[in-house]
């Protein structure tokens, strides 16, 4: 899945700057770009019909990139999160007739209704991440601000290591952002789910499998190295609008 030339579009209209992405191209693991749209208030009808209007003609011309848009459930604003995968940087050098073809739109009828964006790009952890689910109507996203990498790398491998053993696979996807200007996380973890019904069915925490595998007496200096390791972290659920969206 590609990311939709509408993220770039959007962030380089209404940022016209640029972010120095070069500082992680070291390994073949995919990028996930993502751009989040604060709409203005009482704009919300307006924005998603226009974005509608151009998923349209977009598709109408045959444009080969896939998206999902996402809407934040909790806090300020209304907020959304357009995401897309690349292989490579290379991706980002491709044309797209369709999306030059319906970009009056863009300019004409979205940005019209968008307070801000805010744009960036991360890489796939691999090794400690699960498949996306296919049938995923939410994720629980949460994001860390790190101060000490190496204990952050090696207490996030341990725990989910451990939800492996104990449970057959990993729970969540995992990304490194890449840097730039107004990145406030190091890393993020995403947690599919089909509806919210799911976010209703008790299990352990990460943290308690990870405590339960290694034993108490190391699981009280894990918690106090997590600690010292992680400056902030803090959470929200983005529900998968898929009329917005094409898969």
């Amino acid at each position: 899945m590609k990311s939709s030339k509408l993220i770039a579009f959007l962030f380089a209209i209404m940022t016209m700057q640029t972010t120095n992405l070069a500082a992680q191209n070291n390994t073949e693991a995919p990028l996930l770009t993502s751009t989040e749209i604060t709409v203005k208030q009482g704009h919300n009808v307006q924005f998603m019909d226009a974005v509608k209007k151009w998923k349209e003609c977009y598709l109408e011309n045959n444009g080969p990139d896939t998206w999902n848009i996402w809407r934040r459930v909790q806090g300020e604003g209304t907020v959304y999160i357009l995401s897309g995968n690349m292989k490579n940087w290379a991706e980002m050098d491709k044309e797209d007739a369709a999306g030059e073809e319906c970009g009056r739109i863009v300019l004409n009828d979205i940005l019209p209704h968008v307070e801000k964006t805010s744009y960036r790009v991360s890489r796939l952890m691999p090794e400690i991440s699960r498949e996306p689910s296919v049938d995923m109507g939410l994720v629980w996203v949460t994001y860390f601000k790190v101060k000490n990498f190496d204990d952050f790398n090696e207490i996030i491998k341990g725990a989910t290591a451990a939800v492996k053993a104990k449970e057959g696979s990993y729970r969540g996807i995992w990304y490194s952002n890449i840097g730039g200007p107004g990145i406030n996380a190091d890393y993020f973890v995403s947690t599919p789910f089909k509806n919210f019904a799911e976010l209703d069915i008790e299990r352990d925490t990460p943290a308690k499998i990870y405590g339960d595998a290694v034993g108490e007496k190391k699981a009280a200096t894990l918690s106090q190295k997590w600690r010292d390791a992680v400056e902030e972290e803090w959470s929200y659920i983005l529900r998968l609008n898929k009329e917005l969206s094409h898969q």
